[in-house]
């Protein structure tokens, strides 16, 4: 086959994807600022291959890895910008959780606090494909199949020969919906009964009608990575902060504590889980 000519290559890159040209734009800095693409991604602790594929387009930046990018590069906030002017709807999971959910799949440990709806990593498929179902604007059903399928995916840390250790405090408000029906409701109450019953999880109920509360400001999760590097997480309506300065996440760490001592304990979390099965 003929090689491209600089017109067709010309043409080709006018039809790059936003990722393709913000790929391009990563990888003409990283050049310039005099790194390799195995340098630089020792330098930010992710392999050469997740970095391969960002610049390549085949990876969406985050905006957590943007703004770290934009300091060691020097690039004064232009990739930051570039994140947040690309399109978000480009797969299963929204462009401003994917370096949330990068850190989830490697994390040693995961302390999650939720006040809405059931965490991720504790739902059922068919509460799952419930709550995207009451999507506002909704999703069409390939889409509800993806969303549901990339969810089922990060669940498998569960699955690792050594699973992270695992601790969540969940509002009982959450738990008293009816989510997707009372059967879809029934068989998502019995499979959080299951998991508080897994070794290294432990899972407590915040429960209605509490006179104290150390986390009004809402949900968030703590990790912790394979370097011991402590992060958090937090999430609003339509955009997500992985948090890495100290200061922050142990601001959020203590509130955690704090929550654990207001929540049921794990006995009697398990006891309200089967008063919950019996009614």
């Amino acid at each position: 086959m003929a090689a491209a000519t600089p017109r067709k290559r010309r043409a080709a890159k006018k039809n790059a994807t936003p990722f393709e040209m913000l790929g391009a734009q990563l990888a003409q800095a990283r050049i310039a600022a005099g790194y390799t693409q195995v340098q630089l991604a020792e330098i930010l602790v992710i392999s050469t291959g997740k970095l391969e594929s960002i610049e390549q387009g085949r990876r969406p930046l985050t905006m957590d890895l943007a703004q770290q990018l934009d300091v060691l590069l020097r690039t004064n906030g232009v990739l930051e910008v570039g994140v947040e002017h690309l399109p978000d709807d480009q797969g299963a999971i929204a462009l401003w959780a994917l370096a949330f959910v990068d850190v989830e799949k490697t994390a040693i440990s995961i302390s999650s606090y939720q006040t809405h709806v059931l965490p991720g990593l504790l739902q059922t498929e068919a509460y799952m494909r419930s709550v995207f179902g009451n999507r506002v604007p909704l999703h069409d059903p390939d889409e509800v199949t993806r969303q549901v399928a990339a969810r089922l995916e990060r669940q498998e840390i569960l699955q690792r020969r050594v699973p992270p250790s695992l601790s969540f405090v969940l509002s009982e408000a959450p738990l008293r919906d009816r989510i997707g029906g009372t059967e879809v409701h029934r068989h998502q109450i019995r499979h959080l009964r299951n998991c508080a019953d897994m070794p290294g999880l432990t899972l407590q109920i915040l429960p209605v009608g509490v006179t104290t509360h150390a986390a009004l400001d809402g949900p968030f999760v703590l990790l912790e990575t394979p370097k011991h590097e402590h992060l958090a997480y937090t999430e609003t309506q339509r955009t997500s902060r992985l948090i890495r300065d100290p200061e922050d996440v142990s601001i959020l760490a203590q509130r955690y504590a704090m929550l654990r001592t207001q929540a049921l304990n794990t006995q009697e979390t398990k006891g309200l889980l089967d008063q919950m099965l019996g009614e």
